[in-house]
């Protein structure tokens, strides 16, 4: 079956559509109920922001969104392809050309460079020329002198930019951010906030964000509020975004 959008619906097609999505965890003694009857849409280029207090199951669907896991119930449809029925494989082989991931914890590897570190998923995917491309990018993120400092070497904020310039390194067509501010200082934090977004805009990437940062959720075109597992959209957003 053909996973792919057709090309010529792919500018009305929007880039995530979830259907009723359900996910429960089995306990000792009961069930769970982490997210109930979730559905909504994101178009391509959108910048969306899901906020909500700890605990209220906004990690969670950012990971069913990537196709890090498979809910319970309900389907999640990434660029056309379902990826609530592909296999653990195909998701992974989708998550690796078409998706790109910024953590709050910075998810670099210690024992490579900055310049590594962006390298490493452009080797994976074979792609020519990948010393280039990563030098372009940490230049982009305004480490070009910070090329081959490791993690350990480098300032919390400064790691988050490796991260931000790795995420982008094979062009995803989406980018899921978990808290990418939630590590920093307001004032490295704001930077951060300043190039995700303009990355955003540059690029067309469409992009999705967990955040408790307030003033970085304010500049995303859209908000969704999730609280105990059921998600919602003031009507203000709403209407701006009809």
């Amino acid at each position: 079956m053909n996973q792919m959008t057709d090309p010529k619906l792919a500018a009305t097609n929007p880039m995530l559509r979830v259907t009723d999505l359900t996910h429960r965890v089995s306990l000792e003694t009961d069930t769970l109920t982490i997210l109930q009857g979730v559905s909504l849409e994101i178009n391509r280029g959108e910048s969306v922001a899901i906020v909500g207090r700890s605990g209220s199951g906004k990690t969670t669907l950012l990971g069913l969104l990537a196709g890090l896991d498979t809910p319970t119930e309900g389907k999640v449809e990434l660029d056309g392809a379902e990826i609530s029925s592909l296999t653990e494989d195909q998701r992974a082989q989708l998550r690796a050309s078409r998706v790109g991931f910024v953590f709050q914890s910075f998810q670099l590897l210690p024992a490579l460079s900055a310049l590594e570190n962006v390298m490493l998923p452009l080797e994976l995917a074979g792609m020519e020329s990948p010393e280039a491309r990563a030098k372009e990018l940490l230049e982009r993120v305004g480490l070009g002198e910070r090329l081959s400092h490791t993690p350990r070497q480098l300032s919390g904020g400064e790691q988050q930019r490796v991260a931000i310039a790795r995420a982008f390194a094979s062009d995803p067509v989406i980018l899921f951010a978990d808290e990418p501010t939630g590590n920093l200082d307001n004032r490295t934090g704001q930077a951060v906030s300043d190039l995700l977004m303009d990355l955003n805009r540059e690029q067309g990437t469409t992009l999705v964000m967990v955040t408790h940062d307030e003033h970085l959720a304010a500049r995303c075109g859209r908000q969704l509020h999730i609280e105990a597992g059921v998600l919602t959209e003031p009507e203000a957003a709403r209407e701006l975004a009809d």
